[in-house]
């Protein structure tokens, strides 16, 4: 895990309730710490419950960088947009999670509970949070993501 950041903040759904219990179990052994929004388990719940705190402790400057995760992750990835300083990328594998570093500077990545392999969740996990944002070129895109069109 990239020095950075200490403490991931982690939040999902009913729906990510077993990818978040096998991401923090896998990426703990390896050195990843967590900061469980919730839930705590697979009863029914509403992702937007679990994904603000995150969404929110990644917007303060809290956290630098988050995960999210609901059912197809449209609902957690949407959620976690709402906030100015919050750059969420819905990533279903590897390469979306180092794209979305390097060219977007995404800060909270959003994961597909019931679409994504669990190992290949754990590969785009740690790209994720092991890429750079590239910077350059991109930068001036990046500014115009929070810019708003009157």
């Amino acid at each position: 895990m990239a020095e950075e950041q200490k403490v991931i903040p982690i939040g999902s759904d009913h729906a990510g309730f077993a990818l978040k219990t096998f991401l923090i179990k896998t990426l703990e052994k390896e050195g990843f710490s967590f900061k469980d929004f919730g839930t705590y388990s697979e009863n029914s719940t509403d992702y937007p419950d679990y994904v603000h705190p995150v969404a929110h402790s990644v917007n303060c400057g809290e956290y630098q960088k988050g995960i999210v995760i609901c059912g197809s992750g449209q609902g957690a990835n949407m959620t976690a947009n709402k906030y100015p300083e919050v750059r969420s990328a819905l990533c279903w594998d590897v390469e979306q999670a180092k794209l979305s570093r390097l060219h977007n500077n995404a800060n909270v990545i959003a994961l597909p509970g019931r679409f994504i392999d669990f190992g290949q969740a754990v590969d785009a996990v740690k790209m994720f949070f092991s890429t750079a944002f590239e910077g350059g070129r991109h930068v001036a895109r990046v500014n115009k993501i929070s810019r708003v069109i009157q």
